[in-house]
């Protein structure tokens, strides 16, 4: 039986350049094989899979935010449409577009998130009082990632 391309020390490696980067998920190819590390952002699990002839791994992850995990069972969370860079205001320096506790109208700008240069408008979907705001501005989010929360 032949060795595998990759390794422990090789999975360990990737977790911690997710961990390093704050990237969620890494894949790579090499000689036949093919190693792909996800580290869930909310969870609290890296897991790490491959095809080919390496083997199977996982390593456990620091726990995220207890609030983060609370918001995403919530009715009234509002998750990233897309990944990119949260703004909570239209411009550095300048006031948030909603802040906790105010009252927000259906269509109501709530922040931004920029992707490849586009500044998208991340729009209430049903009017409400801002709870939480679960991000600060200017962090990447991942698709689906809880923003804020409306009740």
């Amino acid at each position: 039986m032949s060795q595998p391309p990759f390794d422990a020390e090789a999975i360990r490696a990737l977790a911690a350049l997710l961990e390093e980067t704050g990237l969620t998920e890494i894949e790579v190819s090499e000689k036949g094989g093919r190693i792909r590390v996800v580290r869930q952002v909310a969870g609290g699990v890296v897991a790490a899979a491959s095809q080919g002839p390496s083997a199977a791994a996982a390593v456990p992850a620091a726990e995220g935010p207890k609030e983060t995990e609370e918001a995403g069972v919530h009715p009234g969370t509002v998750t990233s449409p897309m990944v990119g860079i949260a703004y909570l205001g239209p411009e550095p320096g300048a006031a948030p577009f909603v802040t906790p506790g105010q009252t927000v109208a259906v269509g109501q700008t709530l922040l931004l998130v920029e992707a490849m240069k586009t500044f998208n408008q991340i729009k209430a979907p049903r009017a409400g009082k801002v709870v939480r705001v679960l991000v600060q501005s200017g962090t990447p989010v991942e698709y689906g990632e809880p923003l804020m929360i409306l009740e």
